[in-house]
Parts: structure tokens; sequence; C-alpha cells
């Protein structure tokens, strides 16, 4: 039987750019839907959920980022793997973008090899979390499903950055990783974004970990780990 091509959504609004997503993404294997403003990509989304969404920031009749906020509350899109596609290009933009669940970011005009190479890096980064899980580590509850974390048995709201970062240090506890590490593992090859913005993240997460912050332990000189063991 043959294997069945990843469904690509498209949500851009200018026909050019539209026209090359669909060519590039339909050359490199993959079934493509495009949807030129948000009203059009809420129904095909209502109708299928596709393997990745290529979202633009910038929409006729919406924010890119307020539909990406909208998947991210509904627990059916929650995990969407998702890349922003924009002309904006601070550093604060992508940063907001991904603290809102983006899964990668891509800034106009992108080359369209490395897009197909951020396609097939997300897909092989999100297969593996497809199925759903409860992972547990001291006081801490992550409900991969629900997207819930707990902390000795009370819920704590935590934004999409946070809730990445978590996930994957409670999946591999007591581990040392870089920054550099982190970057890549929890959000993908973010080159543009500098390595000091996962101390902001880290920052944030022990504040809304509350008893368990401590949890979220700084070694010296090389990174971060979850660990319920001493400082040393």
């Amino acid at each position: 039987m043959a294997k069945e091509q990843p469904h690509i959504l498209l949500v851009e609004d200018e026909p050019s750019i539209a026209e090359l997503l669909r060519f590039t993404m339909q050359g490199a294997g993959f079934v493509t839907s495009i949807a030129s403003d948000a009203t059009q990509a809420r129904k095909l989304i209502a109708d299928a959920l596709p393997q990745v969404v290529l979202l633009d920031w910038m929409l006729p009749d919406s924010s890119g980022l307020i539909l990406l906020s909208e998947w991210r509350r509904d627990a059916r899109t929650a995990h969407l793997p998702i890349i922003m596609l924009t002309a904006k290009g601070m550093e604060e933009d992508k940063v907001k973008g991904l603290n809102e669940g983006a899964d990668d970011y891509v800034t106009k005009p992108f080359s369209p090899k490395e897009l197909v190479a951020r396609v097939q890096a997300l897909l092989r980064r999100k297969m593996p979390e497809a199925g759903s899980q409860a992972l547990a580590y001291g006081l801490l509850s992550v409900d991969t499903e629900r997207h819930t974390v707990t902390v000795d048995g009370a819920e704590v709201a935590l934004d999409q950055a946070e809730f990445k970062l978590l996930r994957y240090l409670v999946a591999h506890p007591d581990r040392i990783f870089s920054r550099a590490q982190l970057l890549d593992k929890v959000w993908g090859d973010h080159t543009f974004i500098e390595e000091r913005t996962v101390d902001v993240h880290i920052m944030r997460l022990r504040k809304s970990l509350g008893a368990a912050s401590g949890y979220v332990q700084t070694v010296r000189g090389v990174g971060y780990r979850l660990s319920m063991e001493e400082k040393s």
C-alpha cells in the first residue's frame, strides 16, 4: 500500500506567494490546500486537520497571530504543527509568535528549499509526540493530551513556550541541556533567536511553577536541567 502523503494547509492571501508555496510543497511530495483568509482557514480546519499549517501573519480579515491563538486554545488543534510566515523581521515579533504557540517562524522572502526542510524537520520532531501521554516528575504532572500542568495537584497556567520547555525537561529529567540544545530540541533550529531567549523562558517557567520552581536548575557555565537533587 502506498504511503499517504502529508497534507499541508497554506493560509496566505497573496496569490503569487500562495501558488509558489503550493508548487514548492507539491514538488516535495505534500498534498496542499490553500486558504486566502482566516474565515476560509477555519472552515478547512473544521473539515479535516492537516499535518502542518503554513500561516501568514497578515491576513485580510484577521491576524494570523489571532488565528494561531484560537487554535492553541482548542484541544482539537492545540498540538497542530504550525509555521508562521511573515515579513515581520523584528526579534520581538518572532518571540511573540513562538510564545503564542508557533512551532517555527520563516521570514519573507524565504528560500523554498529551506521552507521544505523546515516542514520536514517539524514533522520529524512532532510525529514522536503524536501519541498522548502523561508525564510526571516529583510534584509535577504534565498531561500532553489536555495540554495541562499541575503542581502538587493544583493546575498552573503556562504559555505555549513554557509548556513546550517543561514538557521536554520532564521527559528528560536530570539531564543537562545547553541553551542551544534547548532551542533546537524544543523549538527547532531557530537560528534567528538568541540563546538568551531561553533564559527568559526559564525565568518565566520558574515563576509559573511555584512550589516546583526549584526543579528547574541552572548549571553554571553549561545550561539547565530538571532535577530534585540539591544544587551543588
